[in-house]
């Protein structure tokens, strides 16, 4: 008797169906896998280039998206005054400095964090910030680009150093609190007197497969694997049982 007349039992039969079933879901999920991994790495193709009005692509008290995220927009504003701040730690082009930062409130009310500068001196930092103080400094129209808040995690608060552009942050320092603030901040094409413009590329649309659910879609394929070859195991098992019990009842 070889192994395949007990793989043709019922019993046997029986179970490769349930088998396949099992592998036939192990092999779903892996494509669901994939499937997630492509999903992940697809562009949103946009032209953040264009300038565009803020409240298309923002709202106050509201996260930055991924379709405002790095986009160049414009908004009516008008500074605040002696709401300016310097934050240090800043690279631009490779060179650490300052940035000097303001709140500028748009015509529907809701303030703004901006971003008016950098400089490598921190007494032009400090010198700039008095100047952003005066609401004539900057237009009325604003344009730069429209970037997410950062974490307030990098800074030094006993030595009041800051180094991050934390919108948190800078609300709880300004003078009167905002009832309504952006979630991102405006990195400003034109800087104010006295500072540089602050680097600010086009984000990158470079995009890598999610490789973890690479690695997921493949164990799910060996699992599947792996079910077909434990049937056989079994039957192979129950064959050279009968195998052996033929031989000794023949002794």
């Amino acid at each position: 008797m070889s192994v395949w007349t007990v793989a043709r039992q019922p019993r046997w039969i029986g179970a490769l169906i349930a088998t396949l079933a099992i592998a036939a879901a192990f092999v779903l999920l892996s494509q669901w896998q994939i499937a997630r991994s492509i999903e992940q790495a697809t562009v949103i193709d946009r032209n953040t280039e264009v300038v565009v009005p803020l409240e298309k692509v923002a709202k106050p008290q509201r996260g930055v998206t991924s379709a405002s995220a790095g986009q160049r927009v414009e908004v009516e504003a008008s500074i605040v005054a002696g709401d300016a701040s310097v934050i240090s730690g800043r690279l631009n082009h490779g060179a650490e400095g300052y940035w000097v930062t303001g709140h500028a409130v748009t015509t529907d009310g809701a303030s703004l964090a901006i971003a008016a500068g950098w400089t490598e001196s921190r007494e032009d930092a400090v010198a700039a910030a008095g100047i952003l103080s005066d609401p004539g400094t900057v237009p009325s129209t604003l344009v730069g680009r429209y970037l997410p808040s950062e974490g307030s995690y990098d800074d030094d608060f006993e030595s009041g150093e800051r180094s991050a552009m934390a919108v948190a942050t800078l609300l709880n320092e300004w003078e009167v609190a905002p009832d309504t603030v952006y979630g991102g901040y405006l990195i400003l094409d034109e800087p104010i007197a006295g500072l540089e413009q602050i680097d600010s590329p086009e984000p990158s649309t470079e995009v890598t497969l999610n490789w973890l659910n690479v690695f997921y879609a493949i164990e799910w394929v060996v699992f599947a694997g792996f079910a077909l070859y434990l049937w056989y195991r079994l039957v192979r098992d129950a064959w050279e049982r009968e195998e052996l019990e033929a031989e000794e009842g023949a002794v």
